[in-house]
């Protein structure tokens, strides 16, 4: 008897690269605490810049250049794309801000909404059919948010900035007829004359933390690598499975995230922070089981 998940190989490579890009980024806290005093704006130029650089190499070694070249010369393509590269960018500098200073909960509060994010725009904008348990799950989210704002006095800006703009790129980046590869290059390279000035200014301000420090240098390299591989993996992931799918896999990476705030870098955690924590976590539930029940219904075949 064949299960339904193998009767659909590309669902399967969909979860696998999701699994991949969110256990990866759920570690990212660990590496990007290693750049002691480099603005988070240096860091964002060179993942940018070295992500592209990369890709260009591996799109050289597999190939894949048509696909590119088909991309860039359709000005109505591009649109989308640049709203991928914008969202995204934005995303990676204000996610190193966090972790430069020592706010990786917040960040991780704000991975933890976006699979409800990802329910919202799915309504709004894709119009799927929202469930009456889902709506509880964006209610509890909301609550919580609001009772943050409330106890604490301030909204937890860096959480809701986060969801938003990786949430808003997972729905563009649905949307974008490319392959996984060929639209994170075609992302990067939009973003790399941007990355190359700055870089640029901060070398002609005497700011630039690279070559003059080596070790330093060797980890903002690598950075473009380990950005260009989550990111591939997620792309693959969006092409082949629904928002839905994409938000559970998605607790993957806040979870990992939560516990290195909590256990490695010795964040402290309030109560106020718990119970909103704790209603974002029972939406998330109520929002997973709502998704389970709604699964296709599907015999198995001999």
């Amino acid at each position: 008897m064949l299960s339904p998940a193998s009767r659909d190989p590309e669902a399967v490579k969909g979860v696998m690269f999701g699994l991949t890009a969110y256990t990866m980024w759920g570690c990212f806290p660990l590496f990007f605490a290693l750049f002691d005093g480099i603005p988070a704006f240096e860091i964002l130029t060179h993942r940018i810049l070295w992500s592209c650089i990369f890709l260009v190499g591996l799109i050289s070694l597999l190939r894949r250049w048509p696909p590119v070249i088909a991309a860039l010369i359709e000005p109505k393509r591009l649109g989308r794309v640049l709203a991928c590269a914008l969202l995204i960018a934005f995303n990676w500098g204000l996610y190193i801000y966090a972790v430069e200073s020592k706010q990786v909960l917040q960040a991780s509060l704000g991975y933890f909404l976006t699979p409800l994010v990802n329910v919202a725009l799915g309504v709004l904008v894709l119009r799927e059919v929202m469930a009456r348990l889902q709506l509880i799950a964006l209610g509890l989210a909301s609550l919580a948010i609001a009772i943050q704002f409330v106890m604490l006095g301030e909204l937890p800006w860096i959480s809701l900035a986060l969801a938003l703009s990786f949430g808003s790129y997972g729905l563009f980046r649905k949307q974008v007829p490319l392959d996984g590869l060929s639209g994170l290059f075609v992302e990067t390279l939009l973003l790399f004359p941007l990355a190359l000035i700055a870089l640029t200014w901060l070398s002609w301000q005497g700011e630039s933390h690279f070559i003059s420090d080596v070790p330093m240098s060797v980890l903002l390299m690598i950075s473009g690598v380990l950005t260009a591989l989550p990111l591939m993996a997620f792309a693959g992931a969006a092409r082949r499975l629904r928002l839905a799918t994409l938000g559970f896999l998605m607790y993957i990476n806040p979870s990992i995230q939560f516990l290195i705030a909590i256990i490695i870098f010795d964040e402290p955690l309030g109560l106020i922070q718990l119970i909103t924590f704790a209603m974002i976590w029972t939406g998330l539930a109520l929002y997973s089981w709502s998704s389970w029940q709604s699964r296709p219904r599907q015999k198995a075949a001999i």
